[in-house]
């Protein structure tokens, strides 16, 4: 979730990922999936700063232990699935 501002200083989150567009004229408007439309004070570029900084932390998390980074993992916790062959058999060229 992103933390905005409604115009009367009010705090909310919003799920980043359920924004459809972003657009300033000239308040900045959230339009989600579902049609609402949230008037905020951050300037567009803002937001967008605000959903590729949490979009970051969320890859950062899958990554790593805990929040902060202190143990740093192996492999990461979100891989590829990559397709068996023909017939279902496995591919060549193995991992």
């Amino acid at each position: 979730m992103i933390v905005v501002t409604r115009l009367d200083g009010r705090h909310f989150a919003v799920n980043p990922d359920l924004i459809e567009r972003i657009f300033e004229s000239p308040d900045t408007t959230l339009v989600m999936a579902d049609g609402a439309r949230f008037i905020v004070t951050e300037a567009m570029v803002e937001v967008i700063e605000k959903i590729a900084h949490f979009r970051a932390r969320v890859i950062s998390i899958a990554y790593n232990d805990d929040d902060e980074g202190a143990t740093t993992r192996t492999s990461p916790r979100l891989s590829i699935i990559h397709p068996t062959g023909p017939a279902g058999g496995a591919t060549t060229g193995g991992h």
